[in-house]
């Protein structure tokens, strides 16, 4: 089976692999029916989020040195275990430094999950806080100006069919009473999109499917359509369509206020055609679409990560129905693409984290052989990559990575050949290797 289709690796999907290719296990159908990517994930989700997915965005911070590791010290130590096992959900650093943990699906039931819970890095516990009015896994979710949560969109259940499809339904987290209410609906239904965050306060969405595929678990046309949310008026606005329909694409704020999007499918999630290399603009002035340089690499499943130079690091990711190393770099300045070192693990399905140094944090993920444990750092001043600690908990696919105030990086959740994978971890980059 195409590698493609494991893009999908949603409730209703395991993932085997045998001799280095990567084959689809039915895991039985979800009660209800997910980077960057997240990919998002700029997402998140990771954004999605994206994302993923898409990676969270965490605390700004400046780069700086961090401090020498400490010897005999561990880059990764396990925190308190999560409350709900799940993978495809999203995590949003809040304005007080908990972390939000909303949705996704639940590895051993395969049932989507309504509920959310709380990280505190203060504890080192999670305690559960209010449910979402709908369970729902591949919607993206976006700190407001505010302080609140924006999830949107997403694979939910039809309630008179009991089948899954795409919402168009969107809901506001207030962490000041931990509690979710209904807000404007999408315009259209979509799952696998990106949500942005531009400068004005609004929430870009754009991309995705409307349709889910079926048994592949995957999604169906993509989309071009992208709309506005205003977190004023509490509704969504349709603004210029893409150049090119996608999904399983990411999205990048820029610097000059333009969102960047790259890659993802141009087809159905279980075609055999290649990802795409195109990419293009979002000018939040004239709500239009323009197309830019074209990705070295055709990608998805990969993740894209602003630097404090204001490039953007693409990574990793499928090409063709094989995993990539392969990364590249977009320079604003001129709109082109150049290769940069490849990643020392071929992987997709994985978070990458801008650190407080500078340096990007790549984890866990798929690879030939599975989930995996590994991670390694891009260093933008010599433009290499190094391996350093593999995490300590279950190796994992699918899970969020949010960068904390204190400069260490949360992991938590995801899918594991062995679920399940309540376990969640820290990275801390100053006990890293170099």
């Amino acid at each position: 089976m195409n590698m493609l289709t494991r893009l999908a690796a949603a409730a209703v999907i395991g993932v085997l692999a045998v001799g280095g290719t990567l084959y689809l296990v039915q895991r039985g159908q979800p009660a209800v029916g997910g980077p960057s990517p997240t990919p998002a994930a700029s997402s998140s989700a990771s954004q999605p989020a994206v994302g993923s997915p898409s990676p969270t965005p965490g605390a700004s911070s400046s780069p700086g040195n961090p401090a020498s590791p400490s010897a005999g010290a561990p880059a990764w130590t396990a925190t308190g275990g999560m409350i709900e096992d799940r993978f495809q959900d999203t995590a949003t650093l809040l304005p007080d430094g908990k972390v939000l943990v909303a949705g996704g699906s639940n590895n051993v039931t395969n049932s989507l999950l309504a509920s959310a819970e709380l990280y505190d890095p203060g504890s080192g516990s999670w305690t559960a806080t209010g449910s979402m009015p709908t369970p729902r896994q591949f919607h993206t979710a976006t700190l407001l100006p505010d302080g609140k949560v924006l999830v949107a969109g997403g694979t939910g259940s039809n309630n008179t069919t009991g089948s899954n499809s795409a919402l168009a339904s969107a809901e506001l987290y207030d962490p000041r009473s931990g509690s979710w209410t209904a807000t404007g609906s999408m315009v259209t239904p979509r799952m696998f999109h990106t949500a942005t965050l531009l400068p004005d306060g609004k929430v870009l969405v754009a991309g995705g499917t409307a349709v889910p595929g079926g048994d592949t678990g995957g999604g169906g046309p993509p989309l071009a359509s992208a709309e506005l949310y205003d977190p004023n008026s509490g509704s969504w606005t349709a603004t210029g369509n893409m150049v090119t329909p996608r999904q399983f694409h990411t999205a990048t704020l820029l610097p000059d206020g333009k969102v960047l999007v790259e890659g993802g499918l141009g087809s159905n999630s279980a075609s055999l055609k290649p990802p795409l290399a195109s990419a293009e603009l979002y000018d939040p002035n004239s709500g239009s679409w323009t197309a830019t340089g074209n990705m070295v690499t055709p990608r998805t499943d990969f993740t894209a990560t602003l630097l404090p130079d204001g490039k953007v690091l693409v990574a990793g990711g499928l090409h063709s129905g094989v995993l990539a190393a392969a990364a590249e770099l977009y320079d604003p300045g001129n709109g082109s693409w150049t290769a940069t070192a490849s990643m020392v693990t071929p992987r997709a399905d994985f978070t990458a984290t801008l650190l407080p140094d500078g340096k990007v944090l790549v984890a866990g993920g798929s690879g030939s052989n599975g989930p995996l444990a590994s991670a390694e750092l891009y260093d933008p001043g010599s433009r290499s990559w190094t391996a350093t600690g593999d995490m300590v908990t279950p190796p994992r696919q699918s899970h969020t990575a949010t960068l904390l105030p204190d400069g260490k990086v949360l992991v938590a959740g995801g899918f594991a050949t062995e679920p399940p994978v309540l376990a969640a971890e820290l990275y801390d980059p100053g006990n890293a290797t170099r």
